[in-house]
């Protein structure tokens, strides 16, 4: 999600790939295994399954300087069970740039199967300035805040000028208070940051396992440590050109959003549902795009949200986040039905300011420092003007200007071009229809693997897959390379 990315996003909000409501990961006196430089003490926090430790490890701010200022990167780990049949250690990578993993191994052991978990040490990590890793914050107004407004939405007549002094404002805040670490960060810090983890566990070789931004993390780290990769599993697969990076994700949401969009309109015109909208799929995008429209022009109060009215561009913001999974649906629908009848709204959610600030800055940080972006001199304009005739159900906000292009330092390093060199030990997993990380930019990143990866794609809806919104087959096929290696001759493709 970057701003870009739900799970940085709305994740923040509520997620999935990982909370920053973490535990603490303060080493109270603990335990440190024999060939582990990490202690591991308790996870302060509630809700936590009672198997998950936590510790920290200390790694350089600048990878220029190893031996210079350290700063802390937050672990934890559910033990494998059986030692017996333990192969090593699976550390999940995960998403956002932002997102949080510290409470990840408790989520994941309740849907791992049983074999997996006697396999690994599910480990988890939130990376450099997320969450109870040594933080980062631009300090942001309350309104600025807001998704609606992080995103790039043009303004109802397409116009980009409200967005400009928006962007402008974020990169402004972030360069004056976001300090050495935001500008630290970056996903080839991240890769190091993930073998400082490894080398702090004992380990020659990891198994990974990331999802959404953390498929190109690891993909970055598969490629700049390919020595130090045991069974590399990638779900929800991002774009790796690097000519364009998180520039491209973000274009990619208005393909991903035109993928997606009929899983919900068939839901929404199912006959005897509460949640119908229109009595066929072709007449709920209509009824769609006509009430982003009116909203435009009429907005509908909203108090104690953030903002407090319902604009075209909160709905559209709303369709984004609830494509994420089937279980979002009920919720757009029930908005669209509530604005559409003049009944009351459904209550607004969101993540605390104080989550959101540190979650903001760790997206925008990773952003701007992965890659240059044009800056505002560039035609974001005319590139609007065509998406929106184009993608209408995302207005033309994937491809508008960001706090990057405002970002007064240049990246420290180009991007990692992810290439075939290194052992055939990767596994894509990828539904074809997911918002966020579409079908068509997963393969690309099979294509620069070449024949060190193959694709697992999934008929399925959604964003993420392995043992969430994939499917039976497609699940089996990644816990059997977990297990026991096997990937399948060719790609194949999961009806």
């Amino acid at each position: 999600m970057p701003i870009i990315n739900r799970t940085a996003a709305a994740l923040a909000a509520a997620t999935a790939v990982l909370s920053l409501t973490a535990p603490s990961a303060q080493a109270t006196p603990g335990t440190q295994d024999a060939n582990s430089a990490v202690s591991w003490g308790s996870c302060q926090s509630d809700g936590l399954d009672p198997r998950q430790r936590c510790a920290t490890v200390q790694v350089p701010l600048d990878y220029g300087r190893p031996h210079g200022e350290q700063i802390t990167v937050a672990v934890s780990r559910i033990a494998s069970g059986r030692p017996d049949l333990r192969r090593g250690v699976l550390l999940m990578i995960p998403g956002g740039p932002g997102g949080s993993g510290l409470n990840g191994p408790s989520e994941a052991v309740k849907r791992l199967p049983q074999a997996v978990r006697d396999a690994y040490d599910i480990v988890s990590f939130d990376p450099r300035g997320v969450g109870r890793s040594t933080p980062v914050s631009c300090d942001l107004a309350h309104e600025d805040l807001a998704m609606v407004n992080l995103r790039p939405w043009p303004a109802p007549d397409g116009g980009i000028t409200r967005a400009m002094d928006s962007e402008r404002r974020i990169a402004a805040a972030c360069a004056a208070n976001g300090g050495p670490v935001l500008r630290s960060m970056s996903t080839r810090n991240e890769a190091r940051d993930i073998d400082r983890i490894r080398q702090a566990l004992g380990e020659r070789k990891l198994s990974t396992w990331g999802v959404s931004y953390g498929t190109y993390a690891g993909a970055v780290y598969a490629t700049m440590f390919p020595q130090h990769t045991d069974r590399v599993v990638l779900d929800s697969n991002d774009d790796p050109d690097p000519s364009r990076v998180e520039r491209g994700w973000l274009a990619n949401f208005a393909v991903g959003a035109e993928d997606r969009f009929p899983d919900f309109a068939r839901f929404a015109s199912t006959p005897g549902s509460a949640y119908r909208i229109a009595d066929t799929p072709q007449e709920v995008r209509q009824v769609f795009l006509g009430l982003a429209d009116r909203l435009d022009r009429e907005p509908i109060p909203r108090p104690r949200a953030n903002p407090e009215r319902l604009t075209g561009n909160v709905l559209r913001e709303t369709m984004l986040e609830s494509l994420y999974s089937d279980a979002g649906f009920p919720g757009l629908a029930a908005l669209m039905l509530a604005a559409l009848h003049g009944t009351d709204l459904p209550a607004p959610s969101g993540p605390p300011d104080a989550v959101q600030q540190n979650t903001v800055a760790a997206s925008v940080g990773t952003l701007c420092n992965d890659v240059s972006w044009p800056g505002p001199t560039a035609d974001y304009q005319g590139t609007v003007t065509a998406d929106r005739a184009a993608h209408p159900l995302t207005a033309g906000m994937p491809v508008n200007v960001m706090p990057c292009a405002f970002w007064p330092t240049p990246p420290a390093e180009a991007p990692t071009r992810i290439t075939p060199d290194g052992p055939s030990n990767v596994l894509l997993v990828q539904n074809l229809r997911d918002p966020a990380t579409p079908y068509s930019g997963a393969l690309k990143l099979r294509a620069a693997f070449g024949p060190r990866a193959r694709m697992v794609a999934v008929d399925s809806g959604g964003h993420d897959a392995y043992l969430a919104n994939g499917n039976a087959c497609g699940d089996r096929a990644v816990t059997e390379f977990l297990l026991d290696g096997h990937r399948p001759g060719q790609d194949v493709l999961c009806r």
